[in-house]
């Protein structure tokens, strides 16, 4: 992995940009939540795949896709940023988090599978949760079915797992993630076996736009909040969103908005969260879905995004 070029802050965020193979590349990153200490909570992101086939109209990552990622180039992503901040290995973070969820549908890679059985092994890390995000594919079954008897086996309650569902209205589902998918059924069911009674809860992830249909009596119909949690977060500003025209629910420049979906969502009694992170991100470009490279040739062709992207790209 020739890893080419980075952009960013130690204070938020650090996005770096690797050649893997011959003409394919990836980004991976390292981040904090301020004013938390890295010492206390550490992110990591790191792409699965090289593009992703979804093609979301709100990710930049779906303008192309050549393949999966090896077991060995995803650690090796991991193995980099680690490295370099903590040559022996060893992570002293409370929360050390691995997110699958840069570039690619995470499910799409069974070598995904492969890197969870080897992770806690490889680092002194007692603070380790992975994170898998997922569209949840219904060709993926045989991976959601090993990704149950991993957690078991080497993480119990250390692992976080999330759905993004984005509307609760089958064709605006379908707009958003435009694959064949697990029902909510689906999801509740598998929800349940991965929660186990005493697991972490399992989130629901939403980017609505102004126009989004979030009903919560339909939630509330299919996931209990008791091992459900839902998580509302702005829109970033993609390419695709732009070109789109789609305009955010959520408005990250307001941080302290009362939303009436989310008191209709906890007046059922789930959780919510309106997951609004450092404006900075969208300037690094360290938001998921981000892509980097897609920014550089849209910035050579002359076009620029007014909200996000406005970084300094430092060769390595």
């Amino acid at each position: 992995m020739n890893v080419l070029s980075s952009t960013g802050s130690d204070r938020v965020a650090t996005v770096f940009l690797a050649e893997v193979r011959e003409n394919l590349f990836v980004e991976f990153l390292e981040s904090v939540q301020p004013p938390i200490p890295r010492e206390k909570k550490w992110v990591l992101i790191v792409s699965t795949l090289f593009g992703c086939p979804v093609r979301c109209p709100i990710c930049d990552a779906g303008d192309f896709y050549r393949g999966k990622l090896t077991k060995e180039e995803i650690l090796g992503q991991i193995d980099f940023l680690v490295r370099r901040r903590y040559p022996d290995g060893y992570i002293p973070a409370g929360k050390f988090k691995i997110q699958f969820a840069r570039m690619g549908e995470p499910s799409f890679n069974m070598a995904v599978l492969e890197v969870l059985k080897e992770l806690p092994g490889l680092y002194k890390s007692p603070g380790l949760i992975p994170c898998i995000s997922t569209v949840a594919p219904t060709v993926s079954e045989d991976f959601f079915e090993n990704l149950l008897e991993i957690k078991k086996k080497y993480y119990g309650r250390m692992f976080q797992l999330q759905f993004s569902i984005h509307s609760t209205n089958p064709e605006e589902r379908d707009f958003f993630i435009p694959i064949k998918k697990w029902s909510f059924e689906k999801i509740a069911e598998y929800g349940r076996r991965f929660h186990g009674g005493n697991g972490r809860k399992i989130t629901l992830n939403f980017a609505p736009t102004e126009k989004t249909s979030i009903d919560p009596d339909i939630l509330f119909k299919y996931f209990d909040p008791k091992i459900f949690f839902i998580k509302l977060t702005p829109l970033n500003p993609t390419y695709l969103v732009a070109k789109n025209n789609l305009s955010s629910y959520i408005d990250p420049s307001q941080e302290g908005r009362k939303y009436p979906l989310v008191e209709n969502l906890r007046a059922l009694g789930f959780e919510v969260l309106v997951s609004i992170g450092e404006m900075e991100e969208n300037k690094i470009g360290s938001n998921c879905g981000q892509y980097i490279r897609h920014h550089l040739e849209e910035n050579s062709r002359g076009n620029r995004l007014k909200d996000g992207y406005s970084f300094e790209i430092k060769q390595l």
